[in-house]
């Protein structure tokens, strides 16, 4: 059950959410090899952030899977995710970190339950 949050500080106005939600459920899908049923992903812009001390476009990002992560993996999934929001709201890739969290399933809740 792969859930990914991302925050901006990019106004996400007039941007089409829909292909950047898909594309990154999409990738993560793939990569992680769980079927995009099971993969959440939440956007959320307009996020006051600072990187580096300036407010130049940056984001943030976390990554919660039940398995399915490891160094070769979660490489790719940086770079994949990075160049998301790099073509689809003009965040440079330098100003992007994506934490990853490989959680037992008791720790992650479903339905009422938990895994």
């Amino acid at each position: 059950m792969p859930c990914l949050n991302l925050s901006t500080n990019v106004s996400l106005e007039g941007v089409d959410t829909s292909t950047i939600l898909s594309e990154a459920t999409s990738t993560v899908a793939k990569l992680i090899g769980k079927p995009e049923a099971y993969v959440m992903v939440v956007l959320k812009g307009s996020i006051p952030m600072a990187f580096g001390g300036t407010e130049q476009p940056t984001a943030h990002g976390e990554l919660a899977s039940i398995g399915g992560l490891n160094p070769d993996i979660n490489k790719k999934l940086s770079a994949a995710i990075a160049n998301i929001l790099e073509t689809k709201l003009s965040v440079p890739k330098s100003r992007f970190f994506l934490v990853f969290h490989d959680t037992k399933g008791s720790n992650f809740g479903w339905n009422g339950s938990t895994f």
